[in-house]
């Protein structure tokens, strides 16, 4: 977080000094680097509040916002991120003594410069790991844009860049528009899913880059739009599904058109460089080449349905989702038409679901090879339908698939018939990060029981003694955290919400460690009087660990749990059994309360020392042990220092 903290505090700290000559950290002897406060918003990572910091001739390589754009984590925080991709973490130093580790000794200065050294190296292995300035630097490649406006600005300013390149080769002028939100469009279609649980093979069909295909197939581009048909012939343009008006590429070839056809061809012969590449450095700048590619050609739709944006066109981009809604529901006419007894086949087939760029099918068939054969079979026969360069791809099978809602899948990954890759979930808790771990974990479980081992005896008694943990507070509270980010100011909220108040609490605390706009807070439910509303009784964590407070785990079992079991159990069980063997029986009569150890009797009890090892009540001052257990000191000592390093473990999972 070099750009908002580092930076800028480095800055202050030489003015404080009167360090004058420190500001000019640019490669320009007579311009100062100033710190400036600004607020930016975009639809893909909402409001945030930054401190830009100008360097000229460098650029200021910010890792976080990269990691907050591109990975959808819990936490950012060095140590949390560190342990996700590297599986390392950095020293367990709070802000709040790193004073007096510096007015401490040589042993405590050590501590610290340990700390310092960590801070610093970890994030050059990120940057390594993630290949993300080999990333940045073909992105700035493909796109024709600073490094820096790839960290600090969003996704249209590379369309801008390429649309203003080939307008200057056509000899054209691109306006410049001021935009205000206008009227809506509607997006892709979903095809309503059959809900329940198939032991059966499942195969996708997926449209290939589906926008872009579009885009390209029919010539879609401010330059090729009508708005009078003028002196033209029917031959000359296309009425699209939504009614527009767009000339042929025989009359007129269109810019955006022309810049796909360049990303994704050059994207195609990036891949083919790739898979003939020995050199694992050249293969990690192609492969960084390749995705910048894909990632552009994709940005392109997006940017012209940007209603509050630098061009938007609403014609183009309801065009599109017209188009592919129109395809959706051809795909699945044609397959279903085709592959049915009548037709010479085993089964009829039936389409499933369907969501933006593909549908799922159930040819019936009882193996995954059966279910690829007919899926390559159905994707090329498709394919002929279309104009070119859409295609209609295979991908994979699901089998068992777990069908759960719209949006919301399971089910085991088969890209070879022999073998599943994964398990893929879409949309269900396991890949949410607004609950908590418990939950994510619970799910995660419960499906590979259910889907792997074929096992729902197994994940419902699973399912209830990680219940029976929870109401008697057997459960580790890291595993009770839940993160929200905070998206807007508190005046901007609506309705209270448990993160905002308890950011607002935390400011008043510590204004210092208390999280920014943009930040994502990490807070526990706590025990209160009834009828209190959740959003008091959210709590930070460590303050929760430091106070002994109770958790309310009701609130987990009513809020957090009961909605996932009951949606992957329900296909299976049935809503109302689900029901009843998850969320009542014996396993949820036991109950423990945590009482708080701060305030209540505590305030009239009169702490004594104890012996570390027995626990006997010490009469001498600064003793750590008694005279019966002074023989097993060296044991007892042992023994605490490995429970000081679980508990330090513990904290450490904690504040991250």
């Amino acid at each position: 977080n070099i750009q908002n903290f580092d930076v800028p505090y480095l800055i202050k700290r030489a003015e404080t000094l009167r360090v004058r000559t420190f500001c000019y950290l640019g490669r320009m002897r007579n311009v100062q680097s100033r710190v400036r406060k600004t607020v930016l918003q975009s639809k893909q990572m909402g409001k945030r509040e930054n401190q830009m910091t100008n360097i000229e001739g460098r650029t200021l390589f910010d890792l976080l916002p990269i990691l907050i754009r591109d990975y959808k984590l819990r936490s950012y925080t060095l140590n949390a991120v560190s342990f996700h991709f590297l599986q390392e973490q950095k020293e367990n130093v709070q802000h709040n003594i790193i004073s007096d580790l510096q007015n401490g000794n040589q042993q405590t200065r050590r501590r610290l410069a340990v700390y310092c050294l960590k801070d610093a190296y970890l994030p050059v292995r990120l940057l390594d790991k993630l290949m993300c300035v080999t990333n940045a630097i073909e992105m700035a490649r493909v796109t024709g844009v600073p490094l820096s406006y790839l960290i600090t600005r969003g996704q249209q300013i590379k369309v801008v860049s390429q649309l203003l390149r080939k307008a200057r080769q056509k000899h054209l002028l691109m306006p410049s528009v001021r935009s205000e939100a206008g009227d809506d469009y509607t997006g892709a279609t979903v095809i309503e899913p059959l809900v329940g649980y198939y032991d059966v093979p499942i195969a996708t069909l997926d449209f290939s880059s589906l926008y872009p295909s579009i885009m390209m197939a029919h010539n879609l581009c401010y330059t090729t739009l009508l708005k009078s048909r003028d002196s033209l012939t029917d031959q000359d343009y296309i009425r699209t599904p939504s009614a527009d008006l767009f000339v042929k590429a025989s009359v007129r070839k269109g810019l955006l058109p022309e810049i796909l056809e360049d990303l994704l061809s050059a994207r195609k012969a990036a891949k083919n460089e790739l898979a003939r590449e020995s050199n694992p450095l050249r293969k990690r700048v192609l492969d960084g080449r390749q995705l910048a590619l894909k990632m552009s050609a994709n940005s392109v739709y997006g940017f012209t349905g940007a209603q509050v944006g630098k061009l938007p066109c609403l014609e183009i981009s309801r065009s599109v989702t017209a188009f592919g809604r129109q395809m959706i529901e051809q795909t699945a006419r044609e397959v279903e038409n085709r592959y049915t007894i009548a037709n010479g086949y085993q089964h009829d087939a039936k389409v499933i679901y369907g969501d933006t760029d593909s549908v799922m099918v159930k040819f019936s068939v009882k193996t995954v090879a059966e279910a690829m054969e007919l899926g390559r079979e159905a994707a090329d026969y498709v394919s002929d339908k279309f104009v070119k360069p859409i295609k209609l791809e295979f991908e994979k099978v699901y089998y068992p698939y777990l069908l759960i809602s719209k949006k919301r899948y399971a089910g085991l990954y088969f890209t070879k018939p022999d073998r599943h890759d994964k398990m893929d979930c879409k949309g269900i808790e396991t890949v949410r990060r607004d609950n908590s771990p418990l939950v994510s974990n619970l799910i995660n479980v419960c499906l590979q029981k259910l889907l792997m081992d074929r096992d729902p005896d197994g994940a419902v008694n699973y399912a209830k003694e990680t219940i029976a943990d929870l109401l008697c507070n057997r459960v580790d509270i890291s595993q009770l955290v839940i993160t929200k980010e905070l998206t807007k100011t508190d005046q901007e909220y609506k309705g209270k919400q448990a993160h905002v108040e308890l950011a607002h609490r935390m400011r008043k605390r510590d204004p210092g460690s208390a999280p920014n706009l943009g930040d994502r807070v990490p807070f526990v439910i706590i025990s209160a009087a009834k009828g209190t509303a959740a959003y008091l009784k959210a709590e930070d964590p460590i303050y929760v660990l430091e106070n002994n407070i109770p958790i309310d785990t009701e609130y987990y079992l009513e809020n957090q749990l009961s909605k996932p079991l009951l949606r992957i159990f329900a296909p299976i069980l049935g809503e109302t059994r689900a029901a009843s063997v998850l969320l009542r029986g014996d396993h949820t009569r036991s109950k423990t309360v945590v009482t708080s150890k701060v305030g209540a009797l505590a305030a009239f009890t009169r702490k004594r020392a104890t012996c570390v090892g027995c626990k006997v009540p010490l009469s001498g001052e600064g003793d750590a042990i008694c005279t019966h257990c002074k023989t097993k000191e060296t044991e007892i000592y042992l023994k605490e220092i490995t429970h000081l390093r679980s508990l330090q473990s513990k904290f450490s999972q904690l504040w991250t």
